[in-house]
């Protein structure tokens, strides 16, 4: 059970990530930020319930839309910001971007620019702390248009046959790209293909941030005592396209009336107002966070505008191979 204290964090971190992602956009359509992002918002439910189930020296990996994912394991967002900026002072000095960032300090990984990939990488993880025996766990995020890559099947049945502490989360979002995954999926139940590994599964509300952290939870604390992986679909809504700024292409494949209901199961919402109800909030608090975390927002985003870029001369300087 989460404690009071636990419960604000929480809100806390998910206001901080909805207004992290929201200013990246209005940045980006600016031309301020080089590349691509892609947005989580509407899906801080998964990141921050998933993550408050874990511990220091757990691992994470995630996925192409992962800004969220790495806020929630407690990667400062200065630093992440001025990532985004390509800045020498970003967690990876400019070199990773958005789409394979890593945050070492607090064991993320990293994204991945590749759909499915961070599958096997989490796989090996949790390998290696099976070996160290000291009970940490990795956390895989993917979404589901990695559930019919090789690496999603090859993966579980891997992390089965070795019984290493992983727990594949998957963030459904009902869209892979601008495919709709049932359009592509002769069996959109994705829970229910674990069984074909032996991993236990379950099929949750992604919005529901407590409900994903008990989720989450009780698979953590299974993996440290040695029982192997589990698979957790959430289901979740992306507000924003694929990627942004993708309707310059004229690109309109969910319907508005879609759209609109999700955006009124939103995760933040739901959770504001089950605080409010419980008296562990007022609206006064309320305001007050929502305000703190804009604040931190622009704050990382100036201390990014202002950090140096990379001297060209280091462009191979930390690449490996």
């Amino acid at each position: 059970m989460l404690s009071d204290k636990q419960k604000i964090s929480i809100y806390q971190r998910m206001c901080q990530i909805r207004k992290f992602e929201n200013r990246i956009s209005e940045n980006f359509r600016k031309g301020d930020i080089p590349g691509f992002v892609h947005l989580s918002v509407g899906q801080e439910g998964v990141s921050v319930g998933s993550c408050a189930a874990l511990s220091e020296g757990d691992c994470l990996l995630t996925t192409h839309r992962g800004h969220g994912d790495l806020l929630a394991k407690g990667a400062d967002i200065n630093l992440l910001a001025a990532e985004l900026y390509g800045k020498e002072t970003g967690l990876n000095k400019g070199r990773g971007g958005s789409l394979h960032i890593s945050d070492m300090a607090h064991t993320s990984i990293g994204a991945n620019g590749i759909v499915g990939g961070g599958l096997p990488i989490a796989v090996g993880a949790a390998l290696a702390q099976k070996f160290n025996n000291k009970g940490a766990v990795t956390i895989c995020f993917f979404g589901d248009g990695a559930v019919n890559q090789g690496t999603f099947h090859e993966s579980l049945n891997l992390a089965s046959v070795w019984q290493v502490p992983v727990i594949f989360v998957c963030a459904n979002n009902l869209y892979g790209g601008t495919t709709k995954f049932d359009y592509v999926s002769a069996v959109t139940d994705i829970a229910s293909r674990a069984t074909s590994y032996a991993i236990p599964a379950e099929k949750i509300d992604g919005n529901d941030v407590e409900l994903v952290y008990e989720t989450v939870f009780k698979a953590v604390e299974n993996a440290r005592k040695g029982g192997g992986p589990s698979l957790i679909e959430c289901l979740t809504y992306r507000w924003k396209g694929h990627t942004e700024g993708e309707e310059a292409w004229g690109l309109t494949y969910r319907p508005d009336d879609e759209i609109a209901a999700w955006k009124k199961n939103d995760p933040i919402l739901r959770f504001e107002e089950k605080l409010l109800a419980e008296g562990l909030l007022n609206e006064n608090q309320v305001a007050g966070f929502k305000n703190e975390a804009q604040q931190q927002v622009e704050a990382a985003i100036d201390f990014a505008k202002q950090s140096a870029s990379p001297d060209p001369e280091t462009a191979l300087d930390y690449l490996f191979a």
